[in-house]
């Protein structure tokens, strides 16, 4: 088979070259790089560089993603390196005797790895804290959260120094740290791309997804990830939207608001339908992700719970201990709250090409204030996010005009299995779409 392999003009990508530079980025960045890679190995990856570019050299088959640089989240093994999940806890494990899937699809497809990236520890919160690495600001304004648990890969993407990221997103983790620094972050159905190999924190809601500079670069990875899905041309005539009321769109400060107002007037100006949904039953089963994901987190750490008490991030700790106390009926009512309204997200949203809505609540806080009020913080950079993880939706976060600096993000969302369509959607959307 002749290799699918971009070019620079009539020259193939010279990877190593590519590699090289973005090493020097990292290493610009100097104490800083501490707080984005948990794991940076440069003789690494100029060796994996120099594999790739003979393999590129000899026709190494079809590669769609030949020279693109992808950063990896801790979460994912790869063949020989340690997967902490941005802890202490798992920092001394055995190193992988395999790639992830996910790894092996993205290598397959000529993708470099390139560095292993910062977390909130296990995954386990929308904002980005971790006291083991340290806590990098966002890329417009230091003082302030990067958003979680990607963190490390969102920054990675937002500095320039790859192309894409891959995350996992279990309440938003994905999505919420693109958001923050003006990328792209696609939350698939979670049965869409497979999980083997990446550490879980909760086998119900985590999903796996890219963080990018462009929709086009996130959407080429997905196609990977998912071995084949890809984006559905809308039909011909004025979109469908459903606008949220009673979830979503409630108590969101007012930065958010007016960014989601321009978002809805460009979609209005360009003749596509907006119509007002109530999603009220939504924001109602919202309490039942906290019950989930802490029983599922504690399935898996409850033999560590003393370790961690002494190593842990004491905010994780607590959020795991949480099912602790909590009772088998409210365990059982809580999974089965979330059936429900899963089927009923699905019925409603499939009368609609698409739900649009703001991807975050609010604007991100210092990371100061979150320290301080962590709870009510990683509540509200959650919630509307987790939302989408509740129903087994896909979504798309892309960025949008906001009101000066960072930019606003902008969701669209469908239901479980509904990605072709979503991405079909997020691709005509963006050019309604103003980033200033």
């Amino acid at each position: 088979m002749t290799a699918r392999i971009p070019s620079l003009g009539n020259a193939m990508i010279d990877i190593v070259q590519k590699a090289k530079a973005s090493i020097e980025k990292v290493q610009a960045l100097g104490d800083k790089s501490a707080a984005i890679f948990t794991e940076f190995d440069a003789e690494r990856i100029l060796s994996e560089a120099n594999r790739l570019q003979e393999r590129g050299r000899n026709g190494g088959g079809d590669m769609p993603l030949f020279g693109l640089l992808v950063s990896v989240k801790d979460l994912f093994d790869e063949k020989g390196q340690r997967t902490s999940a941005g802890s202490r806890l798992l920092k001394e494990r055995a190193a992988a005797t395999r790639d992830a899937v996910v790894i092996e699809r993205l290598k397959s497809a000529g993708a470099l790895m390139f560095g292993r990236t910062t977390m909130s520890e296990f995954a386990y919160s929308g904002v980005g804290l971790n006291p083991h690495f340290g806590t990098p600001g966002n890329v417009f304004d230091e003082t302030r959260i990067p958003g979680g648990s990607t963190s490390g890969g969102a920054l990675s993407v937002a500095y320039g120094i790859c192309e894409a990221a891959l995350g996992t997103d279990t309440g938003g983790s994905v999505r919420i740290p693109a958001a923050v620094n003006g990328l792209y972050g696609y939350k698939p159905t979670q049965s869409s791309v497979p999980r083997d190999g990446v550490h879980p924190l909760s086998a119900t809601y985590d999903s796996i997804g890219p963080l990018a500079k462009d929709l086009d670069t996130a959407i080429r990875i997905f196609e990977v990830l998912s071995n084949g899905i890809t984006p559905i041309t809308p039909p011909d005539r004025p979109l469908r939207l459903a606008v949220p009321i009673n979830a979503f769109t409630n108590g969101i400060d007012r930065s958010t608001s007016d960014a989601f107002i321009r978002a809805t007037n460009c979609l209005g100006k360009a003749g596509h339908q907006l119509i007002e949904v109530d999603f009220g039953f939504l924001d109602a089963a919202a309490h039942v992700n906290r019950i989930i994901v802490s029983v599922e987190a504690h399935a898996i750490y409850r033999d560590d719970l003393e370790r961690l008490e002494k190593i842990g991030d004491p905010r994780v700790l607590q959020r795991i201990r949480f099912a602790e106390s909590l009772t088998s009926a409210e365990i059982e009512r809580a999974y089965a709250e979330r059936s429900e309204a899963l089927e009923h997200f699905s019925l409603v949203v499939s009368n609609f090409d698409s739900l649009i809505a703001p991807t975050l609540a609010i604007a991100p806080p210092t990371i100061a204030e979150t320290e301080t009020e962590f709870d009510r913080v990683n509540a509200m950079m959650l919630r509307n996010c987790s939302l989408i993880n509740l129903a087994d939706g896909c979504a798309v976060s892309m960025p949008m005009a906001g009101g000066g600096g960072a930019p606003g993000a902008l969701m669209i969302a469908g239901p479980s299995r509904a990605d072709a369509e979503v991405l079909g959607v997020s691709r005509l959307v963006r050019t309604l779409l103003p980033l200033e």
